[in-house]
């Protein structure tokens, strides 16, 4: 009975002495890197919130002007054709486009040399471009600037780290000097993360303002290709 008793002493005392796996959730990370790496955190939450804000907004926006009737420059086309100027400028009107906006602008300006025709319409295509890529350098802004404020995050920690190891006279332990180096390595992945989804908003939106753009090229031309038909 007392050798019963022994064993199982000798097993609780080894299932003691077995290192427990801790879990570390999100928030715990967060939270445990002090005020400097709380300000930090939130100041990268913050640049995410912007990011995936005006990525979004960006991308109904300029969904929304490349949609355009397929038919839109034939009836204008058959409009200028049959002398009805103001009919075509009525049409224009009434889509809400970048095209139909350059479009009118041309029509506006019909009867003076095609030159002056021509300088209005790219004019008129330097505002389009400027409104479709509004806010869009702010994405590349933060896609930049996240990565380098973790890193100062980083840096800001490994500081505090080595500072508690100069003051603990060689008697530091190790396992404060970890979390602490733990805390520090988290911005970095934070700032490195939210620099990732500004870079790739950011990009994915200049594809698709570049595919508008290309769009406004090719009816400008349609539109300059008419005037210069034989009447």
């Amino acid at each position: 009975m007392q050798s019963a008793d022994s064993l199982a002493t000798a097993q609780n005392a080894l299932m003691e002495d077995q290192p427990v796996e801790k879990t570390l959730s999100i928030w715990e990370l967060v939270t445990s890197g002090g005020i400097g790496g709380q300000l930090i955190m939130l100041t990268l939450g913050l640049l995410l919130f912007v990011a995936l804000y005006l990525y979004f907004e960006r991308l109904m926006a300029i969904s929304a002007a490349s949609k355009i009737d397929v038919n839109f420059m034939n009836n204008i086309k058959m409009n200028i054709l049959n002398g009805k100027i103001d009919a075509a400028k009525m049409l224009c009107a009434q889509t809400n486009s970048p095209v139909a906006r350059l479009t009118e602008k041309g029509i506006s300006r019909i009867g003076k040399p095609l030159e002056d025709i021509n300088t209005a319409i790219e004019n008129a295509g330097k505002l389009e471009i400027y409104k479709l890529e509004k806010n869009v350098s702010i994405l590349a802004t933060i896609a930049g600037a996240a990565p380098m404020i973790g890193f100062l995050g980083t840096v800001i920690g490994m500081i505090l780290a080595f500072h508690e190891m100069a003051n603990g006279g060689g008697q530091i332990e190790v396992k404060a000097l970890a979390g602490g180096i733990q805390t520090a390595m988290t911005t970095t992945v934070a700032g490195l993360v939210v620099g990732i989804i500004a870079y790739m908003g950011y990009n994915h939106v200049v594809v698709k303002t570049d595919k508008v753009v290309h769009q406004m090229e090719a009816n400008a031309t349609d539109f300059l290709d008419l005037l210069n038909e034989p009447s």
